[in-house]
């Protein structure tokens, strides 16, 4: 009986064993299911290459988006196309199906392969943490010119929100409240765009004319170029101070014209009634401007130039050939202008503006060139610091419009959601938002 006993206790404790080990396994296969499921929606990941991504522009407003909503993510540095990674949510997914956006849900282990990849110091790439959406402003009139703006439109088209603000804002110091500032189709030195010779009977000059005199005359000015260098002024100090500035076209060149001259009347009769200083071209600051150096003032008010900065009117070339490249950068030593020069090709097409380009002779050796002509001898896109911030100037007006001439349409970013001239604009957007890290030396 003992033994009968013995032998049944044997039995069923071998079936408790194997029902116990039998569970265990099950709880472990669903736990392991559980946690891969897990890991398998950590990221989205948003490829920027040339083949993998429908509308690069659109991506763009997907990063930004999720920062805004306090999502981590990751600017991967010269990785396919400059890629991000951001951290899983359904909101986003479903913002990139709404707006086109290329993605792909990948696991935790698999972005830290790409990480580790990234991170090899065999490789010019980097991961850089993007931590909060930049507070943006764009300075542009509020009325309606006969132009439009590259960066208002792209800003628009990608989804990316941001205040206009004017002469009023900027003088009253309103300009701290932002991080990243864009400078509009714009003149700084109180010429009117130097359109006197083609336009000065053109309802638009007239009435623009009339609004910007009557404008400064209300802040306290007595002339347009006056009001004009208080605000460049404005814009310097909030440059200083470590905020982000972006310029095209005749912004870039007339703000750098408007410092240089402080103190000094350059403006001639027609545009503020009286006349300018005999020999100003002796008396123009160089060590006051932000890009340029040696450059030479155009004196005519009828020529549609401010200087010999712009390589409009020198340049000999044809459009079918009229590409600027894109430098490259060490993206682990120099992950700012790495950052700026993110694109899916190395060659971007050239396109025209008032200032088209810069003449390297007049590009001080301190400011780095991004993108340049190399056979021209002239800089596309050119980035520099100034005190704790930073300014990047890109010459010409619109990527995707090679000339781009008074009262034509505005582009349709639709039908270029690949640009890579637009590209190079929100580079600018989104690298305010990259953890600072200290320089390496």
């Amino acid at each position: 009986m003992f033994l009968f006993k013995l032998f049944k206790c044997i039995i069923v404790s071998s079936y408790l064993y194997f029902f116990v080990s039998k569970m265990r396994k099950i709880v472990t296969v669903l736990l392991f299911v559980m946690v891969s499921n897990s890991i398998w929606a950590s990221f989205i990941y948003v490829p920027m290459s040339y083949d993998n991504q429908k509308n690069h522009l659109k991506a763009y407003g997907i990063v930004y988006f999720g920062l805004e909503v306090g999502l981590k993510s990751k600017w991967l540095l010269n990785y396919d196309g400059g890629a991000f990674l951001i951290e899983n949510n359904k909101v986003i997914e479903k913002e990139c199906k709404i707006r086109g956006v290329s993605y792909q849900i990948i696991s935790d282990a698999k972005a830290q392969i790409i990480l580790q990849e990234i991170s090899s110091p065999s490789s010019n790439q980097e991961s850089v943490t993007l931590e909060k959406a930049p507070k943006i402003a764009v300075y542009s009139p509020k009325d309606k010119m006969p132009w439009d703006d590259a960066v208002t439109m792209v800003l628009t088209y990608a989804e990316i929100p941001f205040k206009v603000i004017y002469d009023k804002e900027v003088l009253d110091d309103q300009l701290i409240l932002y991080e990243w500032v864009h400078l509009h189709h714009e003149d700084f030195t109180g010429q009117y765009g130097r359109f006197y010779g083609s336009y000065r009977t053109a309802a638009w000059y007239v009435e623009g004319k009339l609004r910007a005199e009557k404008l400064a005359n209300e802040l306290g000015f007595s002339k347009v170029s006056q009001e004009k260098l208080a605000v460049t002024k404005k814009i310097r100090d909030y440059v200083i101070g470590g905020g982000f500035m972006f310029a095209m076209c005749s912004a870039t060149d007339s703000f750098d014209i408007s410092l240089s001259a402080e103190g000094v009347d350059i403006v001639e009769a027609m545009f503020d009634g009286d006349a300018t200083e005999t020999n100003y071209q002796s008396k123009i600051n160089y060590n006051k401007t932000f890009a340029f150096k040696d450059f030479e003032l155009v004196r005519n008010p009828i020529t549609y130039e401010f200087s010999s900065i712009d390589m409009t009117r020198k340049r000999k070339i044809p459009k079918t050939s009229d590409y600027f490249s894109l430098k490259e950068f060490s993206a682990k030593w120099d992950p700012i202008p790495t950052m700026l020069t993110q694109n899916h090709t190395v060659l971007v097409k050239g396109f025209m503006g008032q200032t088209t380009s810069f003449d390297r002779n007049t590009v001080k050796t301190n400011v780095l060139v991004l993108g340049e002509n190399r056979t021209n001898r002239e800089a596309r896109y050119i980035h520099g610091t100034k005190g704790k911030g930073m300014f990047t100037f890109y010459g010409g007006h619109d990527p995707e419009d090679y000339t781009h001439r008074v009262g034509d349409p505005k582009t349709e970013l639709d039908l270029h959601p690949t640009s890579p001239g637009y590209r190079l604009i929100l580079n600018n957007v989104l690298f305010p938002a990259a953890k600072k890290k200290k320089q390496k030396t």
